[in-house]
């Protein structure tokens, strides 16, 4: 049974302290103009760089080829109305979402 959490994302830069599978981390999310595309870069808890520059990309595990990382779950991007775009720069965190799913 999977567990699925969802990261509460502005449509603006930001930084989070989260959560995944027990263990703190520091998201932070910005808009690449060049890409039209937000991405993510995640720190552990005393800010030091484990992946940077994710693309929030719909329908597939953004951790996917990280797996030797042991994160604990899928962090998926999606959004409710086409699953064939990606969030935008104005809908992230309204109609666009990224989640955290475990198990």
């Amino acid at each position: 049974m999977s567990v699925t959490y969802e990261i509460p994302l502005q449509p603006n830069a930001q930084k989070l302290r989260i959560s995944l599978a027990g263990v703190y981390y520091n998201l932070t999310v910005l808009w690449n103009d060049f890409s039209s595309n937000w991405n993510a870069d995640i720190a552990d808890d005393s800010g030091q760089n484990i992946i940077t520059g994710i693309p929030l990309v719909v329908g597939v595990d953004l951790l996917g080829q990280y797996g030797c990382l042991n994160f604990g779950g899928q962090l998926i991007a999606s959004m409710d109305t086409d699953e064939s775009i990606n969030p935008n720069y104005t809908n992230l965190g309204s109609t666009g979402h990224l989640y955290f799913v475990v198990g």
